[in-house]
């Protein structure tokens, strides 16, 4: 086992490392702390972390003093007994390097059992300069916390934004909107039904389909099955596609419970709970709470569901696909997601999709693909006044697809925003 962990050591240094396409996600390199990045499978945090080793060497650090790792390699089979021969493999290789002068870069360490006191042992006796991802939010709230407490500072890395997803694609942004509107129009409608994850970007509409269908079964079997060791697959399965088709609704676990029974499942209702937890833990999707200004009711609320990628979404719901409406409210909560925003939803006697909390500061925003229709215009029109009353705020804004306009409505002023132009930065 020690000679592979060597050959791998190697075989990393040697490779050339490849040029990537700046992320917004600002990582230090200096920080004494150990660095996190956390996020769904393939969203890119592999190669954040070529970034950042191509950064170290372009300040001078040599590779032999940079050791990477990716856990999922097939090769390696590690659990907390052995962990140590990375140590031994790297001190044999290079016995006259000093370990505080040595960066480590731990790749999907999450899937060792037992890697947190490993990693706490390395930082407390080794080097300070430690970079480690994992695909599973708990490993970024619950194992980090409890593990590497004070000793960490976590980021999370999601597929593309809007805007990087123009920065990969080669579109100039600062010559919006004189030269580049259409062209920025053209890769929204794209960016809407394909997605962000990096790797799909240049691939062929069924290649794409089938790479984002394959995403969605290791999700499904790496980061929840064998993770949490679920037995009942077929009622798990069930029930992902009840959230995936339940997109932008409230999700009731006792309705899908009921479905689950009447299809002739034998499930108890406590498991769906957890389902429903592992599949937010492994950002297959992410859940929002009924807006309150009590944290515990915010708690104790139905939870808005949303998947992680719109590509994702219309590649397993195929209904989906064709429901742009659907498609640009799962795009704009993820678009205020990546933004740091803490985001909600409102149900009063009418709803409006998202209040947006950005400092002390609490927004009501709709999302509508057009405002055309009266009917659809009237309705979106009296949620938002709604929350807005709710808010003590006059004002709101409803993002669309491709429309623009303000307008009054009873009292409030009401901003309409096409949602490339409102994401573009």
């Amino acid at each position: 086992m020690k000679d592979i962990i060597k050959e791998i050591i190697l075989e990393n240094q040697r490779t050339d490392l490849p040029v990537v396409t700046k992320r917004k996600v600002q990582v230090p390199l200096d920080a004494p702390l150990i660095i996190s990045l956390v996020g769904a499978r393939r969203s890119g945090k592999t190669f954040l972390l070529y970034d950042l080793m191509r950064s170290l060497m372009a300040y001078g650090i040599v590779r032999d003093k940079i050791l990477f790792i990716n856990f999922e390699d097939e090769r390696l089979i590690f659990d907390a007994s052995n962990l140590d021969l990375i140590i031994q493999a790297y001190s044999e290789l290079y016995p006259d390097t000093p370990w505080k002068e040595v960066y480590l870069f731990f790749d999907e360490i999450q899937n060792v059992n037992g890697w947190e006191k490993f990693v706490r042992r390395l930082y407390d006796s080794k080097t300070r300069h430690i970079f480690i991802t994992g695909s599973n939010s708990r490993f970024l709230s619950t194992e980090i916390a409890t593990e590497l407490r004070g000793r960490t500072i976590s980021y999370t890395v999601y597929p593309l934004s809007f805007s990087e997803y123009l920065d990969f694609n080669g579109i100039n942004k600062a010559l919006y909107p004189q030269r580049s509107k259409s062209a920025i129009i053209h890769y929204a409608e794209k960016f809407l039904t394909n997605g962000g994850f990096p790797e799909t970007l240049t691939l062929d509409q069924d290649t794409r389909l089938k790479l984002l269908q394959q995403y969605f079964n290791v999700m499904m079997f790496r980061d929840i099955v064998e993770r949490y060791e679920v037995s009942n697959v077929d009622a798990l399965r069930f029930f992902i596609k009840k959230l995936f088709a339940g997109v932008t609704k409230t999700f009731s676990i006792n309705k899908a419970y009921n479905d689950l029974r009447s299809m002739g499942y034998k499930i108890s209702n406590k498991y769906l709970y957890s389902y429903f937890q592992y599949c937010n833990d492994a950002f297959l999707c992410q859940s929002i709470s009924r807006f309150d200004y009590s944290e515990i009711k915010q708690a104790k609320s139905d939870k808005k569901t949303y998947i992680i990628d719109t590509g994702l979404l219309a590649s397993i719901e195929f209904a989906m696909s064709g429901n742009k409406g659907k498609l640009l409210e799962n795009m704009v909560f993820l678009e205020l997601l990546k933004s740091e925003k803490d985001v909600f939803y409102f149900r009063g006697h009418h709803e409006c999709d998202f209040i947006v909390k950005d400092g002390e500061s609490f927004t009501p925003v709709q999302v509508a693909w057009s405002l055309e229709d009266e009917s659809t215009r009237e309705r979106e029109l009296r949620g938002l006044n709604e929350a807005c009353n709710h808010l003590g705020t006059s004002t709101g804004t409803i993002i669309c697809f491709d429309q623009e306009d303000t307008m009054t409505y009873q009292g409030k002023t009401i901003r309409v925003v096409p949602a490339y132009k409102h994401f573009l930065k």
